[in-house]
């Protein structure tokens, strides 16, 4: 069975995008899965995330450079060829938790794996951009197929190497070429959310967007004639929708939630389903929503000093007293996220 290849996008930024690919990714790891971790946004925080100082340091050498996604696409911008095979970083044994660690992985080491990001991806964003405008207007030439394709081939040869179950997609809020191209590469769409207006205006724009591209795609694809390069579907189904940062009681929002908490789930039935909206439905129990992540801010910190997931966190890292029971909390918050996701897109854990 082929990875499944999950895009965690929003038009807004600040979100939660690569904290939730983040976190998702260990708990996949941690719940039994091989997964890959794949940084297309050109700013590179997941893979900043992931990484430690010694790590990233290299990106900035001349020799020894770890090699990224954009290195994959590089080729075809030299027009020496097409993509390069795919490099990933293993996330190091000594980084999985002391409950991971106790279960027999002498042979499951290696189970998670990063698809290391690059500022220099956004060079690759005019060629994509002239490709498209080429599909759509020359009945599908090899070259513009090629390059448009590009993102969902590496993620092929991704899977393949790794022999993944999936692969989650980190992707910036913009609306330019790469992303484009990355969601036309992508089986499904979780769509991360915060409790402002902003989302709901991005939510919005996201649906009209999606639709077009996804219509542009289904288009260029029906006036291909091509047999030697193999293309994705651009089904690009969305699956949900998870809420970020939630008030730690649901019962008691803050103001400032008060009636965006009972919006969103009116708007992703109407412009994302194309269905009615039902007001008797609480965002609680909207099927729409996979998850409800309350904040964790304490947590945030300590994880990001300590370069591990919030629900890694021990008594050495300064999850003491009451953080102990957060960290188990958010612990039960990701691995219900991570079944519902699962449940979703027909992902198997055992």
């Amino acid at each position: 069975m082929s990875a499944k290849i999950i895009a965690f996008f929003n038009t807004k930024g600040g979100v939660g995008k690569t904290t939730l690919v983040y976190h998702l990714a260990w708990m996949y790891q941690d719940l039994g899965l091989r997964v890959v971790a794949a940084d297309l946004d050109p700013q590179a925080n997941l893979t900043a995330t992931f990484l430690d100082e010694e790590r990233l340091e290299l990106f900035s050498l001349n020799e020894g450079k770890i090699d990224t996604i954009f290195d994959s696409v590089k080729p075809l911008l030299t027009d020496m060829g097409d993509i390069d095979n795919p490099h990933l970083e293993y996330i190091p044994e000594n980084q999985l938790s002391e409950d991971v660690t106790s279960l027999s992985l002498s042979t499951e080491v290696g189970r998670l794996a990063l698809l290391p990001g690059d500022l220099m991806l956004s060079s690759f964003e005019d060629e994509l951009s002239t490709q498209w405008s080429n599909c759509l207007g020359g009945g599908g030439q090899e070259r513009a197929l090629q390059v448009t394709s590009a993102f969902w081939r590496i993620l092929q040869k991704t899977a393949v190497a790794h022999q993944a179950n999936v692969i989650l997609m980190d992707l910036s809020p913009s609306l330019g070429a790469i992303n484009r191209a990355a969601l036309i590469a992508a089986d499904y769409l979780v769509i991360p959310l915060a409790l402002d207006y902003s989302s709901l205006v991005g939510l919005r724009s996201l649906a009209y967007i999606l639709q077009s591209w996804k219509n542009d795609w289904k288009y260029i694809l029906s006036k291909n004639h091509s047999t030697t390069l193999s293309l994705p579907s651009g089904h690009i189904q969305p699956i949900g929708y998870v809420v970020w940062q939630m008030p730690m009681r649901l019962d008691r929002p803050a103001t400032v939630y008060n009636k965006a908490i009972f919006k969103i789930q009116n708007t992703y039935r109407e412009v994302i389903l194309n269905q009615p909206s039902e007001n008797k439905i609480s965002i609680e129990n909207d099927p729409n929503c996979l998850g409800l992540i309350k904040s964790y801010h304490g947590l945030m910190i300590m994880a990001q000093e300590a370069h591990k997931p919030m629900f890694h966190l021990k008594p050495a890292d300064g999850a003491i007293g009451a953080h102990t029971k957060a960290v188990k909390n958010v612990y039960e918050d990701f691995k219900k996220l991570a079944h519902k996701i699962a449940e979703q897109t027909q992902l198997e854990i055992s």
